[in-house]
């Protein structure tokens, strides 16, 4: 073996094992919150020794954060233009995931509960308004926005939105209703921010070929 292979191996080790450990923290956050997880917990799940844990993460508040603000890794969104259409299929996708990506929903849980491990930190729902506010300016390059919206202001309204939205899903069915919760708020928003062409060609649905899990296909959903 090469000198240079010499030295990669431990680094890749580092780095998988680094994955390991967040993706059992998400599982382990995700099913108990993060009160009632523990780096115990995190280590069996992970299947790490406690020198190993400690050497990526000092402690269970340093887990947490790195769990909340890479909520979004790995995540592969719809295919499609840039646009309107698109920023609909991406929320569309995430109500989806949160019914069953651990990664995610972890993150999303300990953005709500990050108070108990002192923090009062928006930097993971600002990353998604920056995600939303990069569709809509696509959208608004295409014609597809009425003239007077904000793209920065309607990218915080629907992250606002979104996020009660879950919340609220979570608490009534378990986000099992989630995507229909979502495709509710954008029939009642667009008429307020899309031009009425942009609106009469736009799906509330996700096509058949893009859920994250197989579904039964669906007649797609038209705005009149």
């Amino acid at each position: 073996m090469s000198d240079r292979k010499r030295q990669r191996a431990p680094q890749l080790r580092a780095v998988q094992t680094r994955a390991a450990i967040l993706r059992a923290a998400a599982e382990v956050f995700d099913e108990f919150g993060f009160s009632g997880a523990s780096i115990s917990k995190i280590m069996k799940r992970a299947d790490v020794t406690q020198g190993g844990m400690y050497f990526h993460f000092g402690s269970k508040e340093e887990l947490a954060y790195a769990v909340m603000v890479g909520q979004g890794d790995g995540l592969e969104f719809p295919e499609g233009e840039d646009g309107l259409q698109h920023l609909v299929d991406i929320t569309l996708y995430l109500a989806e995931q949160l019914q069953h990506n651990p990664v995610l929903r972890a993150g999303v849980r300990l953005a709500v509960e990050q108070g108990e491990f002192g923090l009062r930190d928006d930097v993971a729902y600002q990353a998604w308004v920056l995600e939303f506010r990069q569709q809509l300016r696509f959208a608004r390059s295409k014609g597809e926005l009425q003239p007077d919206i904000d793209d920065h202001e309607l990218a915080w309204v629907l992250v606002s939105s979104f996020t009660g939205a879950q919340l609220f899903s979570q608490a009534s069915t378990g986000r099992a209703d989630l995507p229909q919760r979502i495709a509710s708020l954008w029939r009642y928003l667009l008429p307020a921010v899309a031009t009425e062409d942009t609106r009469a060609r736009l799906r509330l649905t996700l096509r058949p070929s893009e859920p994250s899990r197989p579904a039964e296909p669906a007649e797609p959903e038209q705005l009149v």
